[in-house]
């Protein structure tokens, strides 16, 4: 039997007071259709904030009639006839805007299996779910401000480089080349995957309100899954062996320099569109483990987590290059999570490896219960316990949310059916306690300190240089340059063949030629000299009238700056002398009033 091995105490991390104003977890609750086989109900939709539980009949005959009709709350309540845009516009909207502005996010859909939350999540033909949605809203927001690819880069410990135009070119140039090259958007609708075509169609176009025109912006994505509590990355390339095929390798976690949790070695694919986005989602969604089972014909058996990471970083004063500077480039991340189902082996009549899947999503959503009843014990009793986040990957990963890195919100998707009451029951029992878990504000990134309006003013200026020069008769994009105009004007050169031994006139005229053409570049060179001469005589005067301007305009504010500080001492002299003229006229009043009181004595 092998010794267990002793690990070092991991030295908490100390961190500083947080005074931040709180909110608490956002819950919202979905209910899906009944399926055509099921008419038992326990689920009545009392408001849009409120559901109530029925106990089925056999559950009172079982338990002694000891259950009870509850009711349960909501930020927001969902009945059957909600669509997929109106579900959006309230939950995952404000998580996009958020995005953009530099914020982190988490959203995730919890509930029984086979109560609707991966097509809560991803959709249906037609009908997109909130990831599409979410894709499409943040390109129809930054598509304008997107950076060209690999100006960003992942630095493989949860942070991004920024890369000069000329290392962004190389390295494009150098993926090109390569035969597993990631591949580029998609120029048509035709080339896409009939299978997700019709779930990115999103008719309903939407943009965040305050993007930061003068920064540039690229999204990476990239999707992991935990089955039996291990990190799968469900966009690695594996080697494809039919003699020896090679298992996926699991992925560890890591903390980065700011304290945040990340799969280490998960592959980030950069995107520019939602098609391209959608199909890297897809892709992934394929290696995704799903199986048969009694209560669901495609069942989850793992949890999946799509996060979109947002780079940002801001222009320089011209509007011309993207600062490469580290403090200045802000990455932002929505995690959206389609948790696995929790399901009843008995149930389920799950066996092998079925079984085991099943007892791993328990023991995941039960962690996950612990540590969301640890928290609210907590923040309402004061008190100071260890939440158990290492005991989970699941939970582990978001460790950093509820620690106040960003805003959580839960859908909790529900089946009305009789037979899942149990079930339903227990999760709403812990949508009611999760509400009661407050998670601090996000802090504002902070400003950068250039004009507003710099890439704007740039392209203008662009687009004015360009018609001066238009007008004045200079290079235009494609039309041709005065060079190519010039060479244009020379005469043709003479026949340079020889006609005998005795010819006396091809020579010379070839000489003459070139005579002409020497003298006329002479020429041009002179006049280009002036005009060169001339221009650089104008800014010259020009920058020694902006000195003198300049010089000016500081002598006036040093007076005036003299001129303040000579009324600010006259006013205390003016407070002094008036302070002074009180204190006599007090003086005044008193010598008064005990004149009064000697002439009444003296008589």
């Amino acid at each position: 039997m092998k010794a267990a091995r002793l690990q070092t105490p991991r030295r908490p991390v100390k961190k500083p007071s947080n005074n931040r104003p709180k909110d608490p977890v956002g819950v919202y609750c979905r209910v899906r259709p009944l399926t055509a086989g099921d008419d038992a109900c326990c689920l009545e939709v009392i408001s849009n904030t409120t559901i109530q539980l029925h106990p089925p009949d056999w559950i009172k005959v079982n338990r002694n009639g000891e259950f009870k009709e509850m009711q349960y709350s909501f930020k927001e309540v969902f009945g059957v006839y909600t669509t997929q845009k109106e579900l959006f516009n309230i939950v995952a909207q404000p998580l996009v805007e958020d995005l953009i502005h530099g914020k982190n996010g988490l959203l995730f859909t919890y509930g029984v299996t086979g109560s609707g939350k991966t097509h809560t999540m991803t959709g249906s033909p037609g009908d997109g779910g909130l990831l599409p949605r979410c894709l499409d809203m943040i390109f129809c927001s930054i598509g304008p401000f997107q950076a060209k690819r690999y100006v960003f880069k992942p630095d493989d410990k949860n942070a991004m480089e920024v890369q000069n135009e000329v290392d962004a070119l190389l390295e494009r140039q150098k993926r090109d080349c390569q035969p597993t090259a990631t591949p580029k958007a998609m120029s048509s609708r035709q080339r896409m995957d009939p299978e997700f075509a019709d779930m990115i169609t999103v008719p309903e176009h939407c943009k965040a309100e305050g993007v930061d025109e003068d920064s540039v912006y690229s999204l990476f994505v990239s999707y992991v899954e935990i089955y039996n509590n291990y990190l799968y990355d469900l966009l690695e390339e594996i080697p494809q062996d039919p003699i020896k095929p090679k298992a996926p390798q699991s992925k560890n976690l890591r903390e980065d320099s700011n304290h945040n949790m990340y799969v280490s070695g998960c592959t980030e694919v950069e995107v520019k569109s939602t098609e391209e986005a959608f199909e890297v989602f897809w892709k992934g969604q394929k290696k995704r483990r799903i199986a048969n089972t009694t209560l669901n014909r495609e069942s989850s058996r793992s949890h999946s987590v799509f996060i979109i990471k947002l780079a940002q970083a801001p222009l320089d004063a011209d509007g011309d290059n993207v600062l490469q500077a580290k403090d200045q480039t802000t990455v932002s991340q929505l995690s959206l999570v389609d948790l696995a189902g929790s399901e009843r082996t008995t149930r389920t009549r799950a066996e092998g490896s079925r079984l085991r899947e099943a007892g791993n999503i328990n023991q995941s959503l039960m962690t996950l219960r612990t540590c969301i009843e640890v928290l609210r014990e907590n923040q309402m009793y004061g008190t100071n316990k260890m939440v158990p986040y290492r005991d989970s990957k699941l939970t582990h990963l978001f460790k950093n949310y509820f620690d106040g890195e960003g805003k959580v919100r839960m859908i909790v998707c529900v089946n009305p059916k009789a037979d899942d009451y149990e079930e339903t029951l227990l999760v709403m029992r812990f949508a009611e306690m999760t509400q009661e878990v407050e998670v601090a504000r996000p802090i504002d990134r902070p400003i950068c300190g250039f004009t507003p309006g710099r890439r704007y003013r740039n392209q203008a200026f662009k687009e004015e240089l360009t018609r001066k020069l238009e007008l004045r008769g200079g290079p235009v994009d494609g039309d041709p340059t005065f060079t190519e105009l010039f060479l244009q004007s020379f005469a043709p050169l003479p026949s340079v063949v020889l006609t005998d031994a005795s010819d006396e006139h091809t020579l010379p005229r070839l000489i003459e030629c070139l005579e002409q053409r020497q003298r006329a570049r002479h020429l041009a060179t002179e006049e280009i000299k002036k005009s060169v001469n001339a221009l650089r005589g104008m800014l010259q005067d020009w920058d020694n009238n902006f000195s003198v301007k300049e010089n000016y305009i500081q002598d006036q504010t040093e007076k005036l700056h003299e001129k303040d500080r000579i009324i600010n001492g006259q006013k205390s002299e003016a407070d002094r002398l008036e302070k002074k003229i009180r204190t006599l006229e007090y003086k005044i009043e008193i010598l008064q009033k005990t004149a009064n009181i000697y002439e009444d004595d003296k008589r």
